[in-house]
Parts: C-alpha cells; sequence; structure tokens
C-alpha cells in the first residue's frame, strides 16, 4: 500500500512541467524564454498607488490576522465594483476574500463535491478545474467550446451530456458548471446570447453556475464583457475574481468569490465556505487593504489598465499574425485575457504529438510554452503573449521557423 493518497496522484500542472528542463538550461547558461506562465506583472509593473496602499498599511500596523472572510473594507470595495460595473448588487456579508481563485476551486470543490459527484467543465479548461475537481473525488462531465465557432460554447453538446446523465437519474449528482470568461487558454469572450443560454441549462438541471471572471477588464479587438451576473438573476451562482490580472499583484495571491444571489442554495454554500474560510484562519491582510484601494481608487486604475490592454492588444495581435504565416498551424484571433491556443496541422508535421512538439520548442529553440493536452484539447499549443513586441517577435518568429523545419 502506497503512503501517499490516491487523490493526490490528480495533483499536477502542466503549464509548469517544463520548469525542471528549463532550470537545467539556465544552469548552462542558456537563457529560456519563458511564455508559458500568464503572470502580467512580470512584464507591467503592479500600478504604485496599489504597492503604496501596501507600504501604508504595513506601516499603519496592519499585519494582524484579518477577518477570515477578508477585511471590511475590501468586501465592501468589491460589492460597489459590481454595483457599479455591472448592476449586480452583493452585500459584503456576500463576498469572501480567498487566497487567489486557487483558493476558491478548493472551497467550492471542498463544499460541494463527494466521491462520484460531477461538475460540467468545457474543454479547452483552465488546468485546476480538473485537477481540483478530481483531487475531491469528483467527476467532470465535459462541455466543448467550438473551435470552428470561434471557441462559443457547443450548446447541443452539452445538453446532449446533461440529457443522458438525467436519464440514468443522476442529475441531482452533476453539482456545477464552471465558465471561464473572458477565456483561458482560448482568449475568446463569451457573447451575451451565449451567457444566457449557459444559464438557462443551469437552471433547468438545477446546477449551481460559477463564472471565472478574472480576466474581465481585459477586453479589445472589439469584443464586449457581460458578467454572468447580469445575466443569471434568480440562478444560484457565484463569481470568482481576484487581484492577478486585471489589478496586475499575481503575488498578492488574493482572490474574491461574490455571491450575488440570497436563495437558499447560494446561502448555504456561501455560509459553509465562510467555515472553510474560518479554518485557515485569515488572508494576507496588507494586501487586502492594498487591493480595497486598487479597487476604489478609479481613477488611478483606469489609467493603469487602459495603458495594459493597449499594450496586450498589440502584442496578442503582433504574435497571432507572425503564426497566421505558417500554414501548418490555424489559430482564431483572442478578443480577451493574453492567450493564443494556435492549432497544430498534425497531418503536415513531423511531431507524436503537442507534447512533442512542446518539448521540441524547448530543447532546440529554448522557449518554454504549454501543450494544449494539458487544457484538455489535443494538437494545440498555448502561448502567453505579455512579453515586449521584440521579444514576440524572436520567440514566435522561432516557433514559426521550427514549424517549417519539421513540415512534412
Amino acid at each position: 500500500m502506497s503512503f501517499i493518497s490516491k487523490r493526490s496522484s490528480f495533483v499536477y500542472n502542466p503549464i509548469l512541467e517544463e520548469d525542471y528542463e528549463a532550470a537545467k538550461l539556465a544552469k548552462r547558461g542558456i537563457e529560456v524564454m519563458k511564455l508559458n506562465r500568464g503572470d502580467p506583472a512580470y512584464y507591467f509593473p503592479t500600478p504604485k498607488y496599489i504597492i503604496d496602499a501596501y507600504v501604508e498599511a504595513l506601516r499603519e500596523g496592519k499585519t494582524y490576522y484579518s477577518d477570515s472572510a477578508g477585511v471590511r473594507e475590501l468586501r465592501e470595495a468589491v460589492a460597489g465594483r459590481y454595483n457599479r460595473m455591472y448592476n449586480v448588487s452583493a452585500s459584503p456579508e456576500n463576498i469572501i476574500a480567498t487566497a487567489g481563485i486557487s483558493e476558491g476551486l478548493a472551497f467550492i470543490n471542498s463544499a460541494l463535491i463527494e466521491n462520484g459527484d460531477r461538475a460540467v467543465i468545457f474543454k479547452p479548461y483552465y488546468v485546476q478545474y480538473i485537477t481540483n475537481l478530481m483531487e475531491y473525488g469528483g467527476r467532470p462531465v465535459f462541455g466543448i467550446y467550438d473551435e470552428k465557432d470561434e471557441w462559443n460554447i457547443h450548446f447541443d453538446h452539452i445538453r446532449g451530456e446533461l440529457k443522458k446523465i438525467r436519464r440514468a437519474g443522476k442529475i441531482n449528482r452533476v453539482k456545477y458548471m464552471i465558465l471561464t470568461n473572458p477565456n483561458n487558454p482560448t482568449g475568446t469572450v463569451l457573447r451575451r446570447k451565449a451567457l444566457e443560454e449557459i444559464v438557462d441549462i443551469a437552471n433547468e438541471n438545477d446546477i449551481v453556475l460559477v463564472s471565472d471572471e478574472i480576466y474581465d477588464e481585459i477586453v479589445y479587438n472589439g469584443a464586449h464583457f457581460t458578467s454572468i451576473g447580469q445575466v443569471a438573476k434568480g440562478v444560484s451562482h457565484i463569481i470568482l475574481h481576484g487581484a492577478s490580472k486585471v489589478f496586475d499583484a499575481t503575488g498578492f495571491r488574493l482572490g474574491y468569490m461574490v455571491f450575488p444571489e440570497q436563495d437558499k442554495k447560494s446561502m448555504s454554500i456561501r455560509d459553509k465556505i465562510l467555515d472553510y474560510a474560518q479554518m485557515r484562519l485569515s488572508l494576507n491582510t496588507p494586501a487586502e487593504y492594498a487591493l480595497a484601494e486598487g479597487i476604489r481608487n478609479r481613477k488611478e486604475h483606469e489609467r493603469a489598465i487602459k495603458g495594459m490592454v493597449s499594450s496586450i492588444e498589440k502584442r496578442v495581435n503582433f504574435a497571432t499574425d507572425i503564426l497566421e504565416r505558417n500554414d501548418a498551424v490555424s489559430v482564431v484571433r483572442p478578443k480577451g485575457a493574453f492567450y493564443i491556443l494556435p492549432k497544430l496541422k498534425m497531418a503536415r508535421l513531423h511531431f507524436k504529438d503537442d507534447k512533442d512538439f512542446v518539448n521540441k520548442v524547448l530543447e532546440e529553440e529554448h522557449i518554454q510554452i504549454a501543450r494544449g493536452s494539458g487544457f484538455g484539447i489535443q494538437d494545440h499549443f498555448r502561448i502567453v503573449a505579455l512579453a515586449p513586441e521584440r521579444e514576440l517577435e524572436e520567440a514566435v518568429g522561432r516557433i514559426e521557423a521550427l514549424l517549417t523545419k519539421y513540415s512534412r
């Protein structure tokens, strides 16, 4: 019998799986260009007004345990943000701060999932959705983002999957459905009509909706973002957000959960998650005060986010333009976040699979990217388009040259 738990076998992160090989190259003095990790703060310094608020909190001695749900100032700021931006009413009592969205996912699965319970996850997915669910004994019901329809949801498919489960009398074991909008890894932004249909599906099957909206202000190329809170009135749903992307503070490790509805199911989930929050006592207290200021200071935030999104749009489009030159790949142009998910035309290439391709990119070109199969979709790879254009031009140009080299 193994000393290590069985559930730990589900714990891995394909985004970082080549870190060991990259580190070995670095020891040999070879610089590795990292296009695998979505860390905007590495390229866009966290805004000074947020850093100043962090320092002020430290100087004021705000280094004690905070309220387990998050400091009142942060929860009030979050409530104000959703009311102002999306006309979503959420009181501070219905907001719980978390150690990033990662902890929010763990809380949801801890509170809802028994062994054999299910959750709807759309492929391609953010990797932690599947690993965290399965770690807690859950099983995925896979929906599909349709690449031929610019990564929109394939509604007939998910309706069919849920119909099968309902016929088997097990629909009550499907606990939640999770979306990422704007999407990681595809970069798509779901249209309002699509969100309305998702709400209908969740409502018909009595499934809690979870919407990861961490990239909600990083939208471009003519897209418009709609929060699930704008279309899910009267339906149990949870919104996930935080400091990492829009507020450009990944290292703060701060997120929050918003419970806009006050129905019995929503409030029972909130109460149980608060129990879990109390078990870990507190978050990073000075960081909470800094994020509260990040949200409240609209003038400084709008200045910072406008500049960052403008740069991201140029970088994403620039990298996409280079990739589109090569006949061995196809790519849907992103409209949000900062990821590109090209498809490898394997029949034209001398690679066994997308993992083999990613390995070759690291070994021969010293560029670290992520394989699409780690996100649940074969024959793709993900690029993080945050680096300056000169670096992107070099990196993506080398990837494009490698594709040409290994073309049939």
